[in-house]
């Protein structure tokens, strides 16, 4: 997801730095767009190292234009492709100008111009923020469906006390997150995602692997950051980045994967192994490239079956496995739920068409003890979701059950 942040011309400016890193903390990329005036208490060259983007200061370009800072003429396309626009700190000239449809500068011109939703943050002096016009214009916006994240009460920099200091940063964040429907029930918990497929040597050039491209766990990893958790992500070798916030362990083999996760698993609070590891591996790797002289006959073992493992090895952490079936594939699932002792598992069947592997579809079911929860054919992301609720609810039982005697 993808937000615009704008900020305009108050002592508070200097705060909106700790909100993009706190947003970009839960997966949120952020476009910056900074008033002028904004411009004279921090400067655009901070806001664009911070986001890693590019930093909007005018509707037009000028000779003398730093190369950290855009103008906005070949970019009005933002209006459409952003999820959320934050104004913060709103000063009660940006109020008054939203309230009143001015469009002078960019910032007025992106909230005229976008359908997404819109969260406000003011500050100002208190007698600003008192003020019948101030008040009128928020009012304005409220009716307009506006998110007002109202100021919180304080020693103010003008030496007044009273309402009109800006929010405190995690209060904005979570505001923008809701309207964004990222919730935060995921906060407090470390969940160990692993994702890709692995690969096992044959020679110095072959190797056997599978057609995950890991994209299954990615989803999973980037909606359970952005649902407050501290994510580890323990990947085999794919072709697409991994969430910046997430704490990525790359590895390799069947057995890099298994030695990671056990290392991670203390930490962890839920585990979700998607992961297409393996099942077999070469006997003995050739030192050598096999040169091709006819059939190669290749001796397989067995990898460590590292889900069950887990599950031997699991305190109080929520496990959830993934089963790709090709057929009876309620009927294995559920096996592989007793089996190898899971809280859950979610299966899909990768004989379908346009789902599962090498796509951005999928279609699974959720099988827990207790529960069936099919999600038809949609989004990774929309899965991911579906199936983080489900995690939600897992967590939510293994708070509540009572305790062993000591």
């Amino acid at each position: 997801m993808k937000i615009a942040l704008g900020i305009s011309g108050g002592i508070a400016a200097y705060k909106s730095a700790e909100i993009v890193r706190l947003l970009q903390d839960r997966g949120v990329r952020v476009q910056v767009v900074m008033t002028r005036a904004a411009q004279e208490f921090v400067r655009p060259l901070t806001f664009a190292a911070l986001s890693g983007e590019k930093v909007i200061t005018d509707l037009f370009g000028s000779d003398d234009q730093q190369a950290n800072v855009e103008s906005a003429i070949e970019h009005i396309a933002i209006a459409q492709a952003i999820d959320a626009l934050l104004v913060a700190p709103a000063t009660a000239d940006v109020i008054a100008r939203f309230a009143q449809g001015v469009a002078n500068d960019f910032l007025t011109t992106l909230y005229l111009a976008t359908t997404a939703p819109v969260v406000v943050a003011p500050a100002m002096n208190v007698n600003m923020w008192n003020h019948e016009a101030t008040q009128a214009n928020l009012e304005i916006l409220r009716k307009r469906g506006v998110r007002i994240v109202e100021p919180g009460s304080g020693y103010l920099a003008c030496g007044m006390v009273g309402p009109g200091r800006l929010a405190e940063n995690e209060t904005i964040v979570a505001a923008v997150l809701e309207v964004l429907g990222a919730s935060q029930d995921l906060a407090g918990e470390t969940v160990l995602v692993t994702a890709g497929p692995t690969r096992e040597k044959i020679d110095p050039v072959r190797y056997l692997t599978n057609r995950s491209s890991g994209r299954m766990g990615y989803a999973i990893a980037e909606a359970a950051l952005r649902r407050g958790a501290r994510v580890l992500l323990v990947t085999g070798p794919v072709a697409i980045m991994p969430p910046g916030a997430a704490e990525v362990a790359r590895v390799e083999t069947a057995e890099e994967m298994r030695a990671a996760v056990l290392k991670l698993l203390p930490e962890s609070t839920v585990v979700i192994k998607t992961a297409a590891v393996a099942d077999y591996r070469p006997k003995a790797a050739a030192g050598q490239k096999i040169k091709r002289k006819g059939p190669m006959t290749l001796e397989l073992e067995p990898t460590t079956d590292i889900l069950a493992e887990l599950a031997r090895a699991k305190t109080s952490q929520v496990i959830v496995g993934f089963a790709a079936e090709t057929e009876n594939v309620l009927e294995n699932a559920r096996k592989k739920l007793a089996s190898k002792s899971l809280d859950a598992i979610v299966v899909n069947d990768v004989s379908r068409e346009g789902v599962g592997f090498d796509t951005d579809r999928n279609a699974v079911t959720i099988i827990s003890h207790d529960e069936v929860v099919e999600v038809p054919e949609t989004s990774k992301w929309e899965v991911a979701q579906r199936v983080l609720d489900q995690v939600v609810k897992l967590r939510k039982r293994v708070a509540v059950a009572p305790k062993a005697p000591a």
